[in-house]
């Protein structure tokens, strides 16, 4: 290879790897203008596609110097771009503290996606980093380019909004413009590009070892044993809810909560639907201060008192929580969704009071409630990313077209997929949208998938939902008392009504979820494992004494209508007779396998974890491993004497005579060059084949040769003289056997 052909080479690649480079970065901030709305893609896709055209003009016409003043100046015209995208009291707020206090969010793990107007910042933060990254390559600077591209893609691993094989793509494109820039300017040659390939595949290899990537070494295999809890992947993820395949269950108690009745006590709500998951959009939290505003609407009170059992991270509570008491409330937070979020972390038995104002509602006041959304509740809750299929909107409008209000549709959504789908902790997380997945290519899931769905639907609808998460009431173990456990956490769907305010659905079926928790419950119970019971937790769930009915007379009014004072739907699909507490709710929690701790369940992951196809992420390491094989096998030679090994046994494909006597005598000289001595230039046939011949040479290689001379200089050969030479090759090829690239007699 010429030095011109290896520079251009060389060039090449590492043009490519920055490209790559510039591929990850972009991608990124393309998935968080898909997540936000719908026509950003297309004008994210302009902006890339304009800015390196724009990059390639420059690089010909201006020196570096002209450049970095152009990418300051897209970096101001961006920032004032997305400051004017604000809402004006969010611009009146503006200072400079803020900015720091985002930038050290942003860099410790805040997403990009929780920002307000998260697409114009994609946007304004795109023309910069691709400009000046994209302009250095073509310089020929590729450790710059590869500095500044490769700075900004760390910023959005810090955030966690890049995900993994996405990074690796961006750390390989660093490598590859650094390392084949540098064998550029040095003048390389092919034997390195082997060194370079070698290195870039150990590094994915590696890192998937390490878990950097999905499908890395320590990727659980089975669900039940080593999958995330529900409570690590509903609870404790405050901020963000990544939707992921199998999980499991804790039966761990976490608190108690005294009560007059029975409720979901939420952690989160999110508004911001990713495709892959929720996210809680907005970082602003202020500390707590008093008492907080409700909801529109009628309300009524409820008081709960709340014990930790352990190390609790979080403030669960009903629903519109409006007042705190207790040590928690010196350092709470409260969000602006109006949840609480704890200050630092509740040690065991510390006790804190929650008043929630609940609304109060009738089935046909929700039916009369109408579509006239604030436009802060229309803005926020009916975003749906551009990932959102075409038939998942007809399938909605299918399942609701008989219903003229947000209600009943809401209704029918939630039936529909109580009925269409089974329950399982075990599935295989999807590749696409998951709302889309579930509806049209799986077969069962649990509490976030029926959640995310019916919430996706809904707002496909035009009618405003958002995912709550937290847990279910637990087990009641006094009249007024309830135990919960890891193993309650649950995520469901809340609704907005005008008039009313956020009204609870639950489209996830709860009789199998009840089996599975009580299942998991006594099989921890029986394998003695700790922190499973508390107080008179152990001897089952509490049922009143019987006693004479009450004349309906002196009934409280709170109660005697059963869809009248409700937080749910449910009570009308009950059925008006059916006499429960105020504010009872049925579909109380998760999805779960039947048994999903018994040996056969196990065995079933295991069956599962082994099948199916394996992961872009797999295929990916997989072929990165294979070129780093091919690359080591190249240097060390070892390509080229199997190569060799296979070429001088197989004869190939009869052509002429003259031609198949040549073969022949190239796989003969080629077998002596290894046993003996390779022909020296300048030397015939006929002399090096007399030379060896002294040195033992089998004298049926001398005729080889002499077949040879007849075919290439002479007058032509027979067909029955050539197969003759072929075999006679045949013959001293066999009785030689391969030892380390040696041949031997």
């Amino acid at each position: 290879m010429s030095r011109r052909t290896s520079r251009r080479t060389f060039r090449g690649g590492a043009l490519a790897a920055v490209a790559l480079l510039l591929f990850a970065l972009t991608s990124v901030l393309y998935h968080i203008t898909d997540v936000v709305g719908v026509g950003e893609s297309a004008t994210y896709l302009l902006v890339v596609a304009g800015t390196v055209l724009a990059a390639t003009g420059v690089a010909r016409l201006f020196r570096p110097r002209t450049a970095f003043v152009l990418t300051l100046l897209f970096l101001l015209a961006g920032f004032a771009a997305y400051f004017f995208s604000l809402p004006e009291a969010q611009r009146a707020a503006f200072s400079l503290d803020g900015v720091l206090a985002d930038v050290v969010a942003l860099l410790t793990g805040l997403s990009v996606l929780r920002l307000a107007q998260a697409d114009v910042w994609a946007l304004a933060a795109t023309p910069a980093p691709v400009f000046f990254t994209w302009y250095l390559a073509l310089r020929r600077r590729y450790v710059s380019a590869a500095t500044v591209g490769g700075a900004t893609l760390l910023l959005l691993v810090l955030t966690g909004d890049a995900d993994p094989l996405t990074t690796l793509a961006g750390v390989v494109g660093v490598a590859g413009a650094v390392g084949l820039g540098t064998l550029e300017a040095r003048g390389g040659v092919s034997a390195q590009l082997d060194t370079f390939a070698i290195v870039i595949a150990a590094m994915i290899v590696a890192s998937a070892s390490l878990s950097v990537v999905p499908g890395g070494a320590t990727q659980p295999l089975l669900p039940e044993t080593n999958a995330p809890t529900s409570e690590q992947n509903l609870v404790q993820s405050s901020d963000q809810v990544d939707i992921e395949g199998s999980i499991r269950l804790s039966p761990k108690v976490r608190f108690s909560v005294e009560s007059a009745e029975p409720r979901y006590w939420r952690t989160s709500v999110y508004d911001r639907y990713t495709g892959g998951g929720w996210v809680r959009s907005e970082s602003e939290t202020r500390v707590y201060d008093g008492r907080l505003e409700s909801g529109p609407g009628e309300r009524r009170e409820l008081t709960q008192r709340v014990t930790a059992r352990t190390r609790l991270e979080s403030l669960p509570a009903a629903a519109e929580p409006v007042e705190l008491r207790g040590g928690p409330a010196d350092d709470a937070l409260v969000t602006d969704q109006g949840t609480l979020r704890a200050g630092g972390s509740l040690r065991a038995n510390e006790s804190y009071t929650v008043v929630s104002e609940p609304p109060r509602y009738t089935s046909e006041q929700l039916r009369r409630s109408g579509d006239d959304y604030p436009d802060e509740v229309a803005e926020r809750y009916l975003q749906l990313p551009d990932s959102t299929s075409d038939r998942l909107r007809e399938r909605a409008a299918n399942v609701t077209e008989d219903e003229e209000n947000a209600y009943d549709k809401a209704v029918a959504v939630e039936e529909h997929l109580e009925s269409t789908k089974e329950y399982s902790l075990t599935v295989d997380e999807p590749s696409g949208d998951v709302a889309d997945a579930f509806l049209f290519e799986m077969e069962a899931g649990y509490c976030t998938y029926y959640a995310s769905t019916m919430a996706v639907m809904l707002r496909s609808e035009g009618i405003p939902a958002r995912m709550a998460t937290g847990y279910t009431p637990g087990q009641q173990v006094a009249e007024n008392e309830w135990v919960v456990r890891g193993l309650n956490a649950h995520a469901w769907v809340e609704v907005y009504f005008p008039e009313v305010g956020w009204v609870q659905f639950d489209p996830t079926p709860s009789d199998p979820r009840q089996s599975a928790e009580n299942a998991r419950l006594e099989s921890a119970r029986q394998g003695d494992e700790s922190n499973v019971d508390t107080g008179n937790s152990s001897e089952g769930e509490w049922t009143p004494t019987p006693t004479e009915t009450p004349d309906e007379t002196t009934t409280d009014t709170t109660s005697t209508d059963t869809s009248a004072d409700v937080d749910g739907p449910q009570a009308e699909q009950s059925g008006a007779n059916e006499s429960r507490p105020s504010g009872a709710v049925s579909g109380l929690g998760e999805n779960q396998t039947a048994v999903p701790t018994t040996s056969e369940s196990v065995g079933a992951a295991e069956e599962d974890a082994g099948g199916g196809l394996p992961s872009s992420e797999t295929l990916g390491v997989g072929l990165a491993a294979l070129v780093g094989l091919a690359a080591v096998a190249r240097r060390t030679g070892v390509s080229t004497r199997a190569y060799r090994s296979v070429w001088v046994r197989v004869q190939g494909r009869r052509r002429t005579p003259e031609r198949d006597t040549e073969r022949a005598f190239e796989r003969l000289e080629y077998l002596l060059s290894r046993q003996y001595r390779a022909r020296r230039p300048g030397e015939t046939p006929r002399r090096y084949l007399r030379s060896l011949s002294r040195l033992g040479l089998d004298e049926r290689a001398l005729r080889v040769g002499e077949v040879y001379e007849r075919a290439r200089y002479g007058p032509g050969v027979s067909r029955d003289e050539a197969e003759s030479a072929i075999e006679t090759v045949d013959a001293l090829v066999g009785r030689s056997t391969p030892i380390l690239g040696r041949f031997r007699s």
